[in-house]
């Protein structure tokens, strides 16, 4: 777990992206294995990465985001080739993540870099879900 301050500086972060984080902190102590990246400007956290092992083989990409000011500066897919470098050395052979067709940005962020959907379904919430995932064996030949 990240120090106080810096997890507040996660949670901010996720408030002001998807407007709520009520329960967040409760589900972050109910995972395994989880790895926290993030970067900051000025002193505070501007940018986060939160995911969590599924198997030995295959990671979470669960959430994350950037700050809406700081978009569209790399951040995002800065924080996610440390995040697959990282699970990559560490053993994992892939990385999966689900998203929802509203944040397009994220969507074509994960297909260029490397990600192929492989399901979508409709959650409790009547929400279509895509799911997509990495081989990270694959990481250097993109």
């Amino acid at each position: 777990m990240p120090e106080k301050d810096i997890l507040e500086g996660f949670l901010k972060v996720h408030r002001n992206i998807f407007g709520t984080a009520d329960d967040l902190t409760e589900k972050i102590h109910n995972k395994l294995n989880l790895l926290f990246t993030g970067a900051c400007a000025e002193f505070k956290v501007i940018g986060y990465k939160i995911g969590y092992e599924l198997t030995n083989e295959k990671f979470y990409s669960w959430l994350g985001g950037v700050h809406p000011e700081y978009r569209n500066l790399g951040i995002a897919s800065t924080l996610m080739d440390i995040q697959h470098r990282y699970l990559k050395k560490e053993g994992y052979e892939a990385v999966q993540t689900k998203t929802l067709n509203k944040w397009r940005s994220m969507l074509i962020l994960n297909i260029k870099s490397g990600f192929d959907i492989i399901e979508t379904y409709i959650d409790s919430h009547g929400k279509l879900k895509i799911v997509l995932e990495k081989e990270l064996s694959n990481e250097e030949k993109r």
